[in-house]
This record gives structure tokens, C-alpha cells and sequence, in this order.
């Protein structure tokens, strides 16, 4: 990911670095489980421990140093291993020990991911907490609210963060299974038969490392986990967009309900000095679309051919630090977009006046059938005064009231509480309890 959408702490996870440590720390969890079986003397384990240690101390292995041997060899495990063995000496006979090249670098992908999915776990419960501050705070602000893009009916302002706050509760759901169903390993060899020890040692050195291990593996784990996660961060994509292009369309000159912080200093427009652009919000949009088109290309990582091909190597070289990274970025700016909101109350309560009693339409339909009106009926007698209150032949409240038929079937005191916020809003309470009662 290029370094304009990169914060430092999800970056260093999916450094090279870290990679060869962590491959290092994989190669070591297998040591030890051998010496503790007694297959590695002890002296000797002692000696590889120290040597080791001092190593990963130091921050492992030069990546520079594995680009050299890769070189060379057109191999990373074997530069890996020959830049560690130019580091411990002789006793780094011991490493990579009874292993395949995918056993090491899958089980320390598994390990990464699950460093990278803390971060995102960690910004999504912020991204939580800011939704669920600003669905507190405009709870009881009345909006028109808005289907096809045209005035509705009103809602609660806050039922918009509301909204994307248990869409969010299910998104940390998804995270958590996903991550779940990554943290596996395996180190069965070449082809996945468990050559040179049982799956129960196999299960021991997983346990070291706090995973699981996988069934039955082929050279690489299967990769249908890998795209569960990928298409959870899609979806983690498409949740930043929902809340992206209603911002973006909150913003527009013709509604102006919201405005993105504007910092001091801050330029809207190269050649338009009054501009202020709602350009966060555009690119989380951007960022939207990236995430959902790696999960397209981790769906085509299932298939391998045989016990494996490496045709999926290149694609998650790209996929898995990108969208982990991009992810931790959107979410960072997505929080500070919220944060920052400017809620323009004035305008809301402008557009609910222009809007006008109209909206409350739906009400006086169903109280009509109510009251005995055949639905059909109803519908028309509604209408026909929302139509000539747009002609400018009075209010709808008045024509609602002067008319024959409705007023034969709803008193004046009736059609007055039908189109009021309190009567609309009434079980807005009651969503928000459900919602939070757990909060």
C-alpha cells in the first residue's frame, strides 16, 4: 500500500521484518517442541535458543541481506534461511528441520494476520463508540427522511448512526469469526501427509504458537479461509461506503443538513477559493471500491491445482498487507469524518418546514381505514388534499380538516396528533433501547 494510506503500526505488521521474524519465531516453536521430545540435545537447543534470541533481539535478520541470497538462490525461505545461518552459525543446522517452505511462511501468515486483525478489531470498537455518542445526541432530532432520494416520511437523525452502529456491532462479528477461521496452521510437509512427524506433534508446535491446527492440508492451508476474511473486509468496504455517500449526499448545496470539519488553513478548491468539499467522504468511497475488488481476487486463490500451485503467492503478496492496511486507514479517517461532523440543526428543521405536513401522510391513511374508510377511499381523499396544498390551495392540515369525507371520520384533535414529530418519532425510544440495552 502506498505510504498516503498507510498508518505506521499496521505497516511495520506487514513489513519485511516482521515477516522473516516472524517466519524465525515459526521455524523456533518447531525447534523447541523437537528438543523437548529429545530429537535436538540440549546443549544444543540451549546454544540455538541463546544465539536465536540475541538474533530476534536485534530485529532478526537484514531484510536487504535475504533480498541478496533470494537473489541467487530465486528462493525467499532458502535466503531466509541462508541469511540466519550467516547469523547463528552451524547450530542453524537445526532450522527449518522436517519442514516445507509453506508450512513456515502459512503458519506465519496466520500469526500476522492475527496482529493485524487486533488493530482492526481496535478500530472498529472506536468507529463504534463515536456511532453510538452521535445516535445519543441526535436521538431526538426530527429529519425528513428520504426514499428514491425524495422526501419521505421524518425520522430521527440519530437513527441514522444508529443505524450504521448495528451494522458495525455486526461487521466486529464477522471480524472475530473471520480471524477465527484464519488462526490455523500447518506443518504436514510437502504435500500434506505428515512425512516426517504425527499430526499430534504437529498439533503440540501449534499450540506454542496459539493455533490451531488444520485438518487436512495440502502443501498450503486451503485458501476458502482466506477469502472468508477477504470478503468480510469487502464488506467492511461497503459499510464505509453506506456511510460515505450519505454524508457525501447530506452535504450537497441543495440540502446542506452536514458539513466535514474544516481545518484552518484548509483549501476546498485550486480555482474556487469559497468551495468546501466533502472530500473525505469521496475518498472513503474510493477505498471502498479497492477493499471489494480484493475479495474478488482471494475468491480466485481457492482453487489451486493439486496439492498446490503458487499462483495464489503473488496475489496475496499484494491482497492481505493492502487491504488490512487500507482498512486500518478508512476506518481511522471514517472515525475522524464523524468526530468532526458539523450537524447543521438549522437546515434540518428548514427542509422538514419546506417538506410540510405532507409527510404525514401515511398517518391519515391508516386512521382513515381505521375509522372504516376502505383503503382505496382513504388514499384517494389523502390525496387529493397533499396535491392541492402543492397547488397552493391551502394548508394540508386545513384541507385535512375541511374536507367532507375525513372530517366525517376524524375529529380536528385527531388529525392535528397525526401530524406532529411526537406521534411519528413515538417508538424511536423503544429501537433505541433494544439497540442499546446491552450498551
Amino acid at each position: 500500500m502506498i505510504e498516503r494510506y498507510s498508518r505506521p503500526e499496521m505497516s511495520a505488521i506487514w513489513s519485511e521484518r516482521t515477516r522473516y521474524l516472524t517466519w524465525l519465531r515459526v521455524e523456533l516453536a518447531v525447534c523447541e517442541e523437537l528438543a523437548s521430545e529429545g530429537k535436538i540435545p540440549n546443549r544444543d537447543w540451549l546454544e540455538l535458543k541463546k544465539k536465536t534470541a540475541a538474533l530476534m533481539s536485534d530485529g532478526g535478520v537484514e531484510p536487504k541481506r535475504v533480498e541478496h541470497h533470494e537473489r541467487i538462490t530465486r528462493h525467499d525461505v532458502i535466503a531466509f534461511t541462508t541469511a540466519v545461518a550467516e547469523k547463528i552459525g552451524p547450530i542453524s543446522r537445526y532450522i527449518h528441520f522436517g519442514l516445507t517452505s509453506s508450512d513456515v511462511v502459512d503458519t506465519a501468515l496466520s500469526l500476522v494476520i492475527q496482529e493485524a486483525g487486533k488493530i482492526l478489531r481496535a478500530d472498529i470498537e472506536l468507529l463504534l463508540a463515536t456511532l453510538k455518542a452521535k445516535a445519543l445526541k441526535y436521538k431526538a432530532l426530527p429529519t425528513i427522511g428520504r426514499s428514491h432520494g425524495i422526501h419521505a416520511e421524518p425520522t430521527s437523525f440519530g437513527l441514522k448512526f444508529l443505524g450504521w452502529y448495528t451494522e458495525w456491532q455486526r461487521n466486529l462479528s464477522r471480524l472475530e469469526r473471520a480471524l477465527e477461521a484464519t488462526a490455523y496452521g500447518k506443518l504436514s510437509g510437502a504435500v500434506g501427509v505428515n512425512p516426517h512427524w504425527s499430526p499430534n506433534f504437529e498439533k503440540k508446535v501449534l499450540k506454542r504458537l496459539e493455533l490451531k491446527r488444520e485438518l487436512v492440508s495440502t502443501q498450503v492451508l486451503p485458501r476458502d479461509r482466506h477469502a472468508e476474511l477477504m470478503n468480510v473486509i469487502a464488506l467492511c468496504g461497503s459499510s464505509i461506503e453506506r456511510i460515505a455517500v450519505e454524508l457525501r449526499h447530506l452535504q450537497r448545496s441543495e440540502v446542506g443538513e452536514v458539513m466535514e470539519g474544516f481545518a484552518k488553513g484548509q483549501k476546498g478548491s485550486s480555482a474556487m477559493p469559497h468551495k468546501r468539499n466533502p472530500i473525505s467522504s469521496e475518498n472513503l468511497t474510493g477505498c471502498a471500491r479497492l477493499l471489494r475488488s480484493y475479495a474478488q481476487a482471494a475468491l480466485e486463490d481457492v482453487a489451486l491445482w493439486h496439492e498446490r500451485d503458487i499462483s495464489h503467492s503473488a496475489v496475496e503478496r499484494v491482497i492481505l498487507p493492502d487491504s488490512f492496511t487500507l482498512l486500518n486507514y478508512a476506518l481511522h479517517r471514517l472515525n475522524g469524518v464523524l468526530s468532526g461532523l458539523v450537524v447543521k440543526e438549522d437546515q434540518i428543521a428548514a427542509t422538514l418546514q419546506k417538506a410540510g405536513a405532507t409527510v404525514f401522510s401515511g398517518h391519515y391513511l391508516l386512521k382513515l381505514v381505521e375509522k372504516g374508510a376502505t383503503r382505496e377511499e382513504a388514499y384517494a381523499w389523502v390525496q387529493d388534499c397533499a396535491l392541492r396544498s402543492f397547488e397552493g390551495e391551502g394548508e394540508f392540515i386545513e384541507l385535512l380538516q375541511n374536507h367532507e369525507r375525513i372530517r366525517a371520520l376524524l375529529s380536528a384533535a385527531e388529525i392535528r396528533k397525526l401530524g406532529t414529530f411526537q406521534y411519528q418519532l413515538r417508538h424511536v425510544e423503544e429501537i433505541y433501547r433494544q439497540v442499546l440495552r446491552g450498551g
